[in-house]
């Protein structure tokens, strides 16, 4: 399925909508969206120090998620990424699960072939790169033993 969506104000309103219904029905409503299943992130704001959660479409791989920082194609990486890059530590809701993570970079090969994977689920992604001049993070969201 080929879905590639551009940032205005009607995704953006989407995504706030998503995100509440999400936390609302612990996943019930939204928890798939363009064949891909859906996590709400919460990370630590990089000013503010205040949670910050996103809905983000992932591939599960093993215990972990690999989550796409394509931001629709914008000049400029989202948030997330970047309060991520700040502080590693996230927590993501998974349907009524909540898992606390570390996030890392995927690079070279492992980078390459999560790239190509997301990319055969959803053409879109390709488009999303074709959009922006920036390399899109592709992010691995690895459950923390507790």
């Amino acid at each position: 399925m080929a879905v590639a969506v551009r940032k205005n104000a009607v995704t953006e309103l989407f995504w706030k909508v998503h995100r509440w219904l999400y936390r609302a029905t612990s996943g019930r409503i939204g928890g798939k969206v363009v064949g891909m299943p859906v996590l709400l992130l919460t990370t630590k704001g990089r000013k503010t120090g205040a949670p910050r959660s996103s809905v983000l479409t992932y591939v599960p791989k093993g215990n972990a998620m690999v989550v796409y920082a394509s931001y629709a194609g914008e000049p400029r990486h989202p948030a997330w990424w970047l309060n991520l890059l700040a502080d590693p530590h996230a927590t993501v809701q998974r349907g009524q699960e909540l898992i606390p993570v570390v996030a890392r970079e995927a690079e070279g090969a492992e980078r390459t072939a999560l790239w190509d994977e997301v990319v055969r689920i959803n053409a879109g992604y390709a488009e999303y790169e074709k959009r922006t001049t920036r390399r899109i993070p592709v992010v691995v969201l690895e459950p923390v033993a507790s």
